[in-house]
């Protein structure tokens, strides 16, 4: 709102000459006296006039009031659009605001003090003082019996013995897969060594190996012989 009585964003400024004018439209028509009866029992005619036209007034200010409420907040629409906020951001900070709100009033207040007051008197009375030491000797004592003492123990020991089977199990499944492992290196060797004794006599009956060594004494001759001759 311009403080100089200008309306550049919509608003109705209260200073303007022209404020309530449906009021005034409405103050303006006459009234006979005749027809709204005699005044109110204990009021004098200048009391009544009186009091109407201070309610006048008071319509008056309502009814500009209202337009002043609208057209603000017309333009507190238009400035949430403009800043991208939603109907749901509005209303997380209308429900933060009224928590807030209900922290600080006094109703709020009291009755959290009202309530630790309580708390205090529950927890110090006689009543909950024994109730507790109740609890506590009986835990002590359930602690301390035989019963629990051999209950504790049997599961210890279930503990123990479950721990100590399951180390077995995996030991006696490592030494298998270590036995199986040797036994297919084992295997794969005795195999190799097999179908080798088995092809080295076949390669030697084969026709490539004859002529190899036919070569092989041909070229031994040769050299006996050139060794010859020089003697």
């Amino acid at each position: 709102m311009d403080a100089r009585g200008g309306n550049s964003s919509g608003d109705i400024n209260l200073n303007s000459p022209n404020k309530g004018l449906l009021a005034d439209a409405m103050t303006d028509v006459p009234v006979d006296n005749a027809a709204r009866g005699a005044a109110p029992e204990g009021l004098t005619l200048a009391e009544e006039e009186e009091l109407r036209a201070e309610l006048a007034k008071v319509e008056e200010e309502i009814g500009t009031l209202r337009q002043v409420l609208a057209a603000k907040e017309r333009h507190c629409g238009e400035l949430k659009r403009k800043l991208g906020l939603t109907p749901l951001d509005g209303l997380k900070q209308n429900l933060s605001k009224s928590w807030h709100d209900v922290q600080v009033s006094n109703a709020y207040v009291k009755t959290s003090e009202k309530l630790g007051e309580w708390n205090d008197k529950v927890t110090q009375s006689d009543l909950y003082l024994s109730a507790s030491s109740t609890l506590e000797d009986w835990n002590e004592k359930l602690t301390q019996s035989e019963a629990y003492k051999k209950t504790q123990e049997t599961l210890s020991q279930a503990g123990q013995k479950t721990s100590a089977a399951l180390s077995n199990v995996g030991s006696v499944i490592s030494r298998k897969l270590g036995d199986m492992r040797a036994h297919s290196i084992s295997h794969s060797l005795s195999g190799y060594s097999i179908r080798h004794s088995i092809s080295m006599p076949a390669m030697r009956n084969s026709a490539t190996f004859k002529s190899f060594e036919d070569r092989v004494g041909t070229i031994k001759t040769s050299i006996r012989a050139n060794g010859l001759s020089d003697m």
